[in-house]
């Protein structure tokens, strides 16, 4: 089983900054993807970055050159580092990882950029 907790959400206004975590314990294959996903209220929830195990990045158009998505394989961390933020930016972020084609997800974490 395993367990993804993010953090790091919070209010921001326009053109701050916001780094957000997310921490898995259980068990852990090497190998996996980790991504983080978002929501807006009354919008589907829709990718923003993913990380292979080794490192391979990709991001969504909108978030290219202000977000930086990373991991710590030893600490079993995967962090988004969010600058630039636009109210447009609201939404309740996910992480999610994907073992041998099983998903698991967090609970999310809620960012509010104001404008």
């Amino acid at each position: 089983q395993v367990q993804l907790v993010e953090s790091g959400g919070g209010l921001v206004q326009d053109g701050g900054s916001l780094r957000l975590s997310c921490v898995a314990s259980g068990r852990i294959v090497s190998g996996n993807v980790m991504n983080w996903y978002r929501q807006a209220p009354g919008k589907e929830r829709e990718p923003v970055a993913g990380i292979s195990y080794g490192g391979s990045t990709n991001y969504a158009n909108f978030v290219k050159g202000r977000f930086t998505i990373s991991r710590d394989n030893a600490k079993r961390t995967l962090s988004l580092q969010m600058s630039y933020l636009k109210p447009e930016d609201t939404a309740v972020y996910y992480c999610n990882i994907n073992q041998l084609g099983r998903i698991t997800w967090g609970q999310g974490t809620q960012v509010t950029v104001s404008s």
